[in-house]
């Protein structure tokens, strides 16, 4: 029988509100460590390899096409392969060799924006039930896509030529596997904290009826893009957090079997292109980027991206569909 000791009450509530949020923030590290560690781990070998400056020689020519020097392939690589942060200090390094203009920074940076870490974000991707070569070419497409469409409107505009002044200067990674391991697991801890909260939070949005508000406000744009209401949820956590801090909640979801496959795909797709709008952004902000690029014509380029990808998809054949951009997410 429950006790009429409003105080009594309020603690007991706090107590289940806290161990529900706890068993799920366990459930959905589980699924997304799974993912991240041995990534990170293959990622770290291939560092010491050496293949991540291969790959930035190999994309050397053809950063031309984004009106930036072939040492700037380096840094997209490092991007892509790896994470944005170790991609900033790889800039830094390169910059007195290679200096680069506003207009530059601010093209690089929106094309990593739209392409990195993909290791991570393709098994996440992949667990969730897209088809990781049609995500692939959609991630690279795009930022290629977006890079170009950037440089030639600063080039029209003649905007962004003076010499980028970066406003923070990233500390080098640490050096040893025994300092990399510790950084890891403090991002692990960290990343751990943050989907906790980020449960907490949503648990409160929910009861409050804040997050059926959002999905309201938003539906019509979601709408617009193919993507149903039973997705507007994930697709919110992926563009404010980012593709890594929401991966988790993103699997679950789509393993439920309550959002349709398409709709997955097409969220994610979105996410994708468009993901992490705070942290990130920021991050290039630091780095010199301007925010017409990293951020406004990153968002209007990714909405278009997929209104005309949900168009292209309503009208393909449902065998085509199956084959070639989603599969049953991975238990």
């Amino acid at each position: 029988m429950p006790s009429s000791n409003p105080l009594s009450n309020a603690l007991h509530a706090a107590q289940d509100f806290l161990r529900r949020n706890i068993l799920a923030a366990r459930q959905v590290c589980a699924v997304l460590f799974k993912i991240m560690i041995p990534v990170m781990i293959v990622m770290k070998l291939l560092q010491e390899l050496g293949l991540v400056a291969v790959v930035g020689q190999v994309m050397g020519p053809m950063m031309e096409l984004f009106g930036l020097p072939g040492p700037m392939g380096l840094v997209w690589a490092t991007a892509m392969l790896t994470n944005l942060y170790a991609a900033a200090v790889v800039l830094i390094t390169l910059l007195p060799e290679a200096p680069l203009t506003s207009a530059q920074v601010t093209v690089l940076a929106t094309m990593m924006l739209i392409a990195h870490g993909l290791p991570v974000e393709l098994s996440i991707a992949r667990r969730s039930g897209a088809r990781v070569r049609a995500q692939f070419v959609v991630r690279i497409g795009a930022a290629m896509l977006c890079g170009w469409l950037l440089h030639l409107g600063y080039g029209w505009l003649n905007w962004g030529t003076a010499p980028v002044q970066p406003s923070w200067i990233p500390d080098a990674p640490p050096t040893g596997l025994a300092a990399w391991m510790l950084r890891e697991i403090r991002n692990l801890a960290g990343i751990a904290v943050i989907v906790l909260i980020m449960l907490m939070l949503l648990d409160v949005l929910k009861r409050l009826g804040v997050t059926d508000l959002m999905i309201r406000l938003l539906s019509p744009v979601l709408k617009s893009m193919g993507i149903g209401r039973e997705a507007g949820t994930i697709t919110i956590v992926g563009m404010t957090l980012g593709l890594s801090y929401g991966g988790g909640l993103i699997i679950h979801e789509a393993r439920s079997g309550r959002i349709p496959a398409k709709d997955v795909f097409l969220a994610l797709t979105f996410m994708g292109l468009c993901h992490s709008l705070i942290e990130d952004t920021l991050l290039m902000l630091l780095l010199g980027a301007d925010v017409s690029g990293v951020l406004w014509a990153r968002m209007a380029f990714s909405l278009a991206f997929l209104w005309i990808l949900a168009w292209a998809v309503a009208r393909l054949p449902e065998s085509v569909i199956n084959r070639l951009l989603i599969r049953s997410p991975t238990p």
